[in-house]
């Protein structure tokens, strides 16, 4: 729509009930990645979109997703839509967001992740659903057991595809969308373009509508610090941050470390939550929902866990373990500052890492400022509000009462789930290559 100013999603030519869905979930105004795809994606394209998460994608290849199959019912085992997401976390959150819009359609759709009993997603899929929100290797065990068919799949859409990549689902997402109609429409958002993901685009995109929005590259309003630390008190500078006011998302390497942090945190009284690869779906939803209520103010995670996280405010990223590249850097520190906001990311190191993790922020386009924890005690926590825990030990994590309603709590961040956060544009990830 050039040389006009989209002001709502009735200018993009969404229906009328569809925009009435919107607006009840308290949306009016499009981000700037939705008033760039919807015309090309509503008029039946292949789009190609660079956009992070929290830009509101969700609803940029969903609402077209909506429309595309609407007035229409699936035959069993034969979705005609198809997303897929590299953890199950994003999936479960794209799935709530296309169930509450495609209400409006008598649209029904199913979150096909690890985690959840085989065989509730194939009594689910056997009822007939429009569409499957899937991550790739339960999607795969369904096929393999003939419990799906991807034939009639008329709109494909890959979701973080940088993420498949990093997580090594490349294979998977070229065999399932190799079963896919070649005729179907489909659509792939990245936050970054590499070789691979370039692969998929020439492989499987015909003519894609290209659109990159200015936040999916502009920095972030993000302050960078590391913290110099002796190791004897690492786990007591780690407490301390995360028994700041305000949502902290702590990275440590190990599943065993997480285990460990977090029974350390929780004996000196900081109400922490825990997320990794041996966790029970049901614990990562518990988790989750603590953290997004507040419950728990602090979240300890490995990488790969954490990487379908998707809550508002998170206003402080430690890495308590330095990341591996600045790759990872990237990814750990775009978990704040979303959606307009500001944020710190804080690496914890030791004397002999100070300098490599300085090397690994400037490949990362960022200047880190150091601060000696021992050398200037206040400094640290003044600029992050660390404070030193004093309440009474708690109990252990998985004794801990699960939240009143987990479901809401653990919802989707609403600049994801609803494409606007209250009163805010949408912010980016800053500079990934």
């Amino acid at each position: 729509m050039p040389g006009q100013s989209v002001r709502s999603f009735a200018d993009l030519g969404l229906p009328v009930v569809l925009v009435h869905s919107l607006k009840n979930a308290g949306v009016s105004e499009p981000f700037p990645i939705q008033a760039a795809a919807l015309p090309d994606a509503l008029a039946g394209r292949d789009v190609l979109g660079r956009a992070p998460t929290g830009s509101g994608k969700t609803l940029a290849f969903g609402l077209p997703l909506l429309v595309r199959l609407a007035g229409r019912r699936s035959d069993p085992n034969a979705p005609r839509g198809l997303v897929l997401a590299p953890t199950r976390e994003l999936a479960l959150q794209i799935h709530e967001v296309l169930d509450m819009h495609g209400a409006t359609f008598g649209l029904r759709s199913v979150g096909v992740v690890g985690g959840v009993p085989l065989e509730r997603n194939v009594r689910e899929i056997q009822r007939g659903i429009d569409i499957v929100v899937a991550t790739p290797g339960r999607l795969i065990d369904l096929l393999e057991r003939r419990s799906i068919a991807l034939n009639r799949v008329e709109v494909t859409v890959i979701d973080e595809a940088d993420r498949m990549v990093d997580m090594g689902f490349l294979p998977q997402v070229d065999s399932l969308l190799a079963a896919t109609p070649a005729d179907g429409q489909r659509m792939l958002f990245s936050a970054t373009l590499d070789d691979d993901v370039d692969r998929l685009v020439e492989k499987f995109l015909t003519d894609p509508a290209e659109h990159a929005t200015a936040e999916s590259v502009s920095e972030p309003d993000i302050a960078h610090y590391v913290f110099r630390v002796d190791a004897a008190r690492k786990t007591e500078v780690a407490a301390a941050l995360a028994n700041r006011d305000g949502r902290t998302l702590l990275f440590v390497r190990t599943t065993h470390s997480v285990d460990r942090l977090t029974d350390d945190c929780r004996r000196l009284g900081v109400p922490v939550s825990s997320l990794h690869g041996n966790k029970t779906q049901a614990h990562r939803t518990r988790s989750l929902a603590a953290f997004g209520e507040g419950s728990s103010t602090a979240l300890i995670a490995t990488d790969v866990a954490a990487r379908g996280v998707h809550v508002d405010d998170v206003t402080l990223v430690v890495h308590v373990d330095p990341p591996m590249d600045s790759k990872d850097y990237v990814h750990r520190a775009g978990r704040t500052a979303r959606a307009g906001a500001s944020g710190t990311v804080v690496t914890l190191a030791t004397d002999d890492q100070v300098e490599q993790v300085r090397a690994m922020a400037d490949e990362a386009g960022v200047s880190a400022t150091v601060v000696d924890t021992e050398a200037d005690p206040t400094s640290w926590r003044r600029l992050t509000g660390a404070r030193t825990p004093v309440g009474r030990p708690l109990p252990n994590e998985a004794e801990t009462p699960a939240p009143r309603n987990p479901r809401r709590s653990a919802a989707p961040a609403r600049h994801e789930r609803n494409g606007r956060a209250a009163g805010k544009r949408g912010g980016g990830r800053g500079r990934r290559g």
